[in-house]
């Protein structure tokens, strides 16, 4: 009988002899074969609608790291498109969006959106047939607001006119808000049916928000989410990341069904700890411009972050996504740090 994945464990609440270890962005990004499989793709978009360039670019970090886990190459932009609102990468600037399609529209679009994402089951089901069985595959989203953010300035941004639309236009944004609910949901039911293990929201603009204006906008939808998963017999564990909620990532355990916190790079340990002694695993908060800088002050925090919380469940990860710059030895002096195994920066077999 196969070991259950590490990272499996430790979101069932179980305190390890060591975190697993995972990094947000880990695919792809830094590695050189990564940018040589992205010169074959049209564009981004087209990179992740292909399932076969995908699925290699999920296991490229897994050959060079003893990973716990893979992520799923694929981009918290695909929704819009698969609603309608036209999405594009421009080289060097990121995402660009179209005009916001009527509401209505979109919401009469839910139903079919998924089979439009159907090419990001297939990448999963080709990783998790690869993927040994004690290596956990991670399926993922972006959190309904955050996706809402770009569908409305049309670009990334510092989310003020996102921001004061919320204030200006709630009803609108509540409903645009319900219909990205509605088809995260099934998306991620179709990632855990294609082979998705865990489900992680990325709520990367979280930051900023009044407490009030949190709950409405960050943790309600993220409860309904998970409520809408969960109701259709998925029992994969969920990560929920508010990356920026600073104090208010407590009222977001509270309130959000997930087995596991995500923390950005300003968690303090007494949060960490409290969350876990709530029932939470928690994961993070490692700063990924740390990790590119390397040097006594990364091996210095490795060691904090292990000594405050490897007492209680624990995933070892970024407080954000690994920089396109991150030297390759910097990963691997940290993964082997976490794993007590030395990895040598090898190359890709």
């Amino acid at each position: 009988m196969s070991e259950t994945p590490r990272l499996l464990r430790a979101l069932a609440g179980e305190t390890l002899d060591r975190p697993p270890v995972w990094f947000m962005r880990q695919a792809g990004r830094s590695l050189p074969e990564y940018l040589e499989l992205r010169t074959q793709a049209k564009d981004f978009i087209s990179f992740c609608h292909n399932p076969e360039m995908a699925a290699e670019a999920t296991l490229q970090p897994m050959r060079r790291f003893p990973m716990d886990a893979a992520i799923v190459f694929a981009d918290i932009l695909l929704i819009p498109g698969a609603l309608g609102q036209e999405v594009w990468f421009e080289k060097g600037e990121g995402p660009r969006l179209g005009e916001l399609p009527e509401i209505a529209r979109m919401a009469d679009a839910v139903e079919g959106s998924t089979a439009k994402l159907s090419a990001i089951g297939e990448t999963l089901a080709r990783v998790r047939a690869e993927l040994e069985p004690d290596r956990a595959l991670i399926g993922f989203a972006g959190g309904p607001w955050t996706v809402a953010t770009y569908m409305i300035e049309g670009r990334s941004s510092n989310r003020e006119a996102a921001r004061t639309f919320a204030y200006e236009h709630p009803e609108t944004l509540d409903a645009l808000l319900r219909v990205l609910v509605d088809a995260t949901a099934r998306y991620l039911v179709m990632q855990a049916n294609s082979g998705a293990q865990a489900l992680q929201i990325f709520e990367s603009w979280a930051e900023g928000l009044a407490e009030d204006v949190f709950e409405r906008i960050v943790s309600r939808p993220h409860r309904a989410i998970v409520e809408q998963v969960r109701a259709a017999g998925v029992t994969a564990p969920f990560i929920g990341f508010p990356r920026g909620a600073g104090a208010l990532v407590e009222n977001y355990a509270r309130a959000v069904p997930v087995e596991g916190v995500g923390l950005d790079t300003q968690a303090s340990a007494a949060v960490g700890q409290r969350l876990q002694a709530g029932g939470k695993t928690i994961q993070g908060a490692l700063d990924n411009l740390l990790l590119r800088a390397g040097g006594p002050a990364l091996d210095a925090r490795v060691g904090a972050l292990l000594e405050q919380w490897g007492g209680g469940p624990y995933i070892f990860n970024l407080g954000h996504g690994v920089i396109p710059d991150t030297p390759i030895e910097h990963i691997a002096r940290v993964v082997g740090r976490v794993t007590g195994k030395p990895v040598k920066a090898m190359a890709a077999e």
